[in-house]
């Protein structure tokens, strides 16, 4: 026995008596490896009075739900046991120094084809929050995704010791379609026609009573009065930002893209597609009010002329009582084209930026990229028929370059050849200064490159780049998403950006930290990256037709000097093309 004064047994007696104080939630010493296993496989499902057949994992629509710890190692073993190749991705994990294991098909990996299986092993470090993971092979993410939840070390630096969570309800948003979505995006790259729209939103899988057929396939979270729940909102859709609400219940936003925020309350949210947002929720209506069952509901957020799904997706948050549903269905739901709520919500966002969650945004940059994203139409091909407006293809680009995946990974390339700053190709600046988000784009001649140029930057840039929208066929928000890396929103606006002026009025005290940022409607969003992840890393717009077109490019990361920055070799089981 260990022989103690009187000072440090009551030290040590304290101690006992605190932790369960200090750990109200959770606390974690020491990572562990978990091991989970994916079968990507065809399931059939009844919805909107039809039974379809959904591409899922293990059977599950959405997915099976990934918890993990704050500094686990995780490795997720999946077997293709359908005809179609696949890879899977997950989102906003970093992957430091381990690329091979972030799954977007042709950039960091060749496809797993049928009945094959591999695995991607990882270790979740110095992040914590809500997350998600997907398909990234082709349109396969339309109903392959699920949650993606890393449980923090430390208490959550939003909740009081009196005040604990009682429960958490995950919120995943997703999309139903007539037909299978492999069919919708070859007919529009095959012929050059626009996106297909789907018939459906959902809330974790459900797409609730106002579509056919579906009031028993309507989700319902259950609480009590009084009690504090955490809500992870996920958006897993292929193509649409959504307002999301709780009939007559405050939401306070306390994370986005599993990133601690400073608290503020809301009554809806704007999320965009591979955005995640968390919420805290009071079950504060008394239970005697006749209408205990109030709806919560998501809508999308139009900010594009093109045709889209029109709906509403609902579910009910029930008080453990007895009672009858709101009339009041949509009570907080902003309307459709309330680009002034968007831009109010998410200029709310800012980092924590506390002594134990600082905000590291870099004050000083070594490199400026400045990239227009837009939406295009392609003169048609000789000898080919062309449904795109006025007989052409709609096509997207980034600096006038449509992205084209090469027949093996990217990262493969630079890990066995390298890929010289020199050697990228891509352009950092607009080809050709015009007025992006004004003018008459319909006599400017939009026909793009066709490339794989990337972005290279040596270990330890601190880069900027500005993401300038355009009216070439029409403004639009493009949330796009950068793997690899975390970036700061340090500024957004609307027009075109000034770069004399703009920067001026950056943000670089508390600017929201993201892995996937909104790209206002004809307008612009800058960020900024501390490239310290060697590899290379897919920059892409989350909305899986305008990826397809072609609206991505590459970033690539050179090793750095030490041991310790470099990319890791290639796993044994990595897929062959």
């Amino acid at each position: 026995m260990i022989n103690m004064d009187p000072r440090q047994q009551f030290l040590a007696l304290l101690l006992v008596l605190l932790l369960p104080v200090l750990c109200f939630q959770p606390c974690y010493a020491s990572s562990v490896t978990r091991r989970f296993r994916f079968n990507l496989e065809w399931k059939k499902v009844n919805r909107l009075c039809t039974t379809k057949r959904l591409l899922t994992v293990n059977g599950q629509f959405p997915g099976p739900t990934i918890t993990v710890n704050e500094g686990d190692d995780v490795e997720i073993k999946v077997t293709n046991r359908v005809a179609n190749n696949t890879t899977i991705h997950w989102h906003g994990i970093k992957q430091k120094r381990t690329g091979w294991a972030d799954g977007p098909a042709y950039v960091t990996q060749c496809p797993i084809g049928r009945g094959q299986s591999y695995t991607y092993k990882f270790t979740v470090a110095e992040q914590r929050g809500t997350l998600l993971w997907h398909a990234h092979y082709s349109w396969q993410r339309a109903s392959v995704y699920g949650a993606f939840i890393i449980n923090p070390r430390l208490p959550y630096p939003f909740i009081a010791p009196n005040r604990p969570i009682h429960a958490e309800i995950p919120i995943i948003f997703g999309e139903l379609w007539d037909k299978e979505v492999d069919d919708f995006e070859a007919t529009m790259l095959a012929t050059g026609a626009g996106a297909a729209i789907s018939v459906a939103y959902t809330i974790n899988g459900l797409p609730g009573p106002l579509y056919p057929c579906s009031a028993k396939d309507t989700y319902t979270a259950t609480v009590e009065y009084g009690k504090t729940y955490m809500i992870r909102v996920i958006n897993a859709a292929l193509g649409d930002e959504l307002f999301f609400s709780i009939a007559k219940h405050t939401l306070t936003v306390v994370e986005v893209d599993a990133v601690y925020t400073k608290p503020f309350t809301t009554t809806a949210i704007m999320i965009a597609p591979g955005q995640t947002t968390t919420l805290l929720l009071t079950a504060d209506q008394l239970p005697s009010d006749p209408t205990a069952t109030f709806v919560m509901a998501a809508t999308p957020y139009v900010t594009s002329i093109f045709p889209f799904d029109n709906s509403t997706t609902m579910g009910y948050l029930k008080y453990n009582t007895t009672g009858t549903i709101s009339k009041d269905r949509t009570q907080n739901l902003p309307k459709m084209e309330d680009t002034k709520f968007a831009t109010t919500f998410t200029n709310r966002i800012k980092s924590l930026a506390s002594s134990q969650y600082p905000c590291n945004v870099p004050k000083t940059i070594d490199r400026r990229v400045i990239t227009t994203i837009s939406l295009n139409l392609q003169d048609c091909p000789q000898n080919k028929t062309c449904t795109g407006y006025d007989g052409k293809m709609f096509m997207a680009s980034m600096n006038n370059q449509s992205f084209l995946r090469p027949s093996t990974s990217i990262l493969e390339t630079h890990y066995r050849t390298g890929l010289g700053t020199g050697s990228s190709g891509f352009p950092e600046r607009p080809l050709n200064k015009f007025d992006y988000t004004g003018g008459n784009a319909s006599t400017m001649n939009t026909n793009m490159e066709f490339g794989s140029r990337v972005i290279v930057v040596p270990y330890g840039t601190k880069i900027e780049i500005v993401l300038q929208g355009t009216n070439l066929l029409a403004p639009e928000n493009h949330p796009i998403h950068i793997h690899g890396h975390n970036f700061y929103v340090v500024g957004t606006g609307f027009g075109n950006f000034d770069e004399s002026r703009d920067p001026k009025g950056y943000n670089l005290v508390d600017p929201p930290e993201r892995n996937t940022v909104g790209v206002p409607m004809g307008g612009w969003a800058a960020i900024r990256i501390e490239a310290d992840n060697p590899g290379v890393w897919f920059v892409h717009c989350h909305f899986e037709p305008h990826t397809s077109w072609g609206l991505a490019t590459g970033f690539v990361v050179q090793d750095g000097p030490l041991p310790s920055q470099r990319l890791l070799p290639p796993p044994k089981d990595l897929p062959a093309c």
